[in-house]
């Protein structure tokens, strides 16, 4: 093995580190801010007996945008069948969560829109890229998550969804 073959391996085990490993574990407990610019725990919106998805996304980050359109179309009858909430987290900073209620109204979009502008959810979940996609079960752990989107991403969500909601 060569030494750029050497790097290469090094490199990748440790970005391997880098995403988020939080599955098994209760979602954290962080201060978010809600549209109209109050705080919140994040975990206000995580309800005992409900599946909750978690999308971190940004105005500005495409694959996010095209990920939340494609579950708008499917999130009315995961609601009805499997009594999921979606949070969607804007990871936008102060300037860029000015153009989110605009975007989402525009859009359509019908999920609880967070604010994690200083991105301590985002540290304390430990991902770097977005968009970032967790699923939390009934009883608040982590039981998924996904990094980036696909066209397609969104029917293994459910397979996830529905296999906990069964």
């Amino acid at each position: 093995m060569n030494m750029k073959h050497l790097l290469l391996l090094l490199f990748v085990g440790l970005m391997s580190f880098s995403f988020s490993n939080y599955e098994g574990d209760k979602f954290p407990s962080v201060m978010v801010k809600t549209m109209d610019g109050k705080s919140a725990d994040v975990n206000e919106f995580i309800k005992d007996g409900k599946i909750t998805v978690v999308s971190f996304w940004a105005t500005w980050c495409s694959p996010c945008k095209r990920e939340l359109d494609a579950i708008a179309d499917l999130y009315p009858d995961w609601k009805e069948e499997y009594n999921v909430e979606l949070l969607a987290i804007t990871t936008d900073n102060a300037r860029g969560f000015a153009k989110v209620p605009a975007m989402v109204a525009s859009k359509g979009w019908e999920y609880t829109i967070l604010s994690d502008s200083k991105q301590e959810l985002q540290n304390a979940l430990n991902f770097q890229a977005i968009p970032q996609t967790f699923v939390i079960d009934q009883t608040g752990k982590v039981v998924y998550s996904h990094s980036g989107y696909n066209p397609g991403d969104e029917y293994e969500l459910e397979d996830k969804i529905k296999a906990l909601a069964e």
